[in-house]
């Protein structure tokens, strides 16, 4: 069955590959890569159906959920651990599961994206919710650990969502929404960490930077629930508020250290005069957003 499927076919660019020059492997490869954003471009339909099911899930009180094998599932992971510093969500309201668990995120766990009930084992020990959301994540498709965690979230009746890289993949029919990705063959043949990889990164940071954006997240184009856990991060924290808020300096810190660092409220408080207490119980009945909280809705 590999043979049928565009992820493991060999790319006519790239049959001699061997015999480039540095300059001439790389410029193919750059081109081969110029190919991925157009691909995803065409599904997003799909991606757009996603982030409408994931926001709702979240709004509900459900968690985003990402699962997947190898590279994929390192994927789902990076963007679920991206998540909290980024957007204030705390760690268990975007999950990412990875066949072998989280020590197979260095090194591989051999044969366990063979078996379909670790997918389903992993899900139930996460304790699935039928207000989750769950993204099975498999550049080939046809990968029976998320094949196995699809099938038991629909059983569940949480929302499923797959993202492969090939046409009419085994995974899309065990997913309320299927995202397919097709990138053409890899310029290494089979090597799906290259395409396939990058088109599946893009995918993940549309669907939780867009779901985010859904749920309040975001104020013009600044992360305004962003964690000020490190010294970037706290200057990232000082320059959102002036930015937002059109302030100096003094008066972002100022205002920050009475917010308990938090950039949301302190922009509140800035741009109505409210009081700290008053920020944080206008933004709780705009539900996180700080536009209508600022128009007194």
């Amino acid at each position: 069955m590999l043979d049928k499927l565009t992820t493991e076919t060999r790319n006519e660019r790239t049959m001699h590959l061997d015999r480039m020059n540095i300059e001439e492997l790389l410029t193919v490869m750059n081109e081969e890569d110029a190919k991925v954003a157009g691909a995803v471009k065409e599904q997003i339909p799909q991606i757009a159906e996603a982030v409408r099911a994931i926001t709702q899930a979240m709004r509900s009180g459900g968690r985003l959920i990402y699962l997947g094998a190898g590279t994929s599932g390192r994927i789902g992971l990076l963007d679920a651990v991206e998540c909290p510093p980024t957007f204030g969500t705390s760690s268990e309201q975007v999950v990412g599961l990875i066949a072998g668990g989280s020590s197979a995120f260095i090194k591989a766990v051999e044969g366990a994206e063979d078996r379909e009930e670790l997918g389903a084992a992993d899900l139930r020990e996460l304790g699935l919710k039928g207000n989750d959301a769950v993204v099975g994540l498999a550049a080939s498709g046809r990968t029976p650990y998320v094949i196995g965690g699809l099938a038991y979230a629909r059983e569940i009746g949480a929302a499923t969502i797959s993202v492969s890289c090939n046409k009419d993949a085994e995974i899309s029919a065990k997913a309320d929404i299927a995202i397919e990705v097709e990138n053409g063959p890899e310029v290494l043949t089979g090597s799906t960490r290259l395409k396939a990889g990058t088109s599946q990164k893009l995918v993940c940071n549309m669907l939780s930077t867009a779901s985010m954006i859904g749920l309040g997240k975001v104020y013009g184009n600044l992360m305004v629930d962003v964690q000020p856990t490190n010294e970037k991060l706290v200057e990232r924290a000082k320059r959102i508020v002036m930015e937002a808020t059109s302030c100096d300096l003094s008066t972002a810190e100022k205002t920050l250290s009475m917010a308990e660092n938090k950039p949301k409220p302190a922009i509140l408080m800035i741009l109505t005069g409210c009081s700290y207490l008053e920020a944080l119980e206008k933004l709780e009945r705009t539900e996180g957003f700080i536009g209508p909280a600022v128009d007194g809705l």
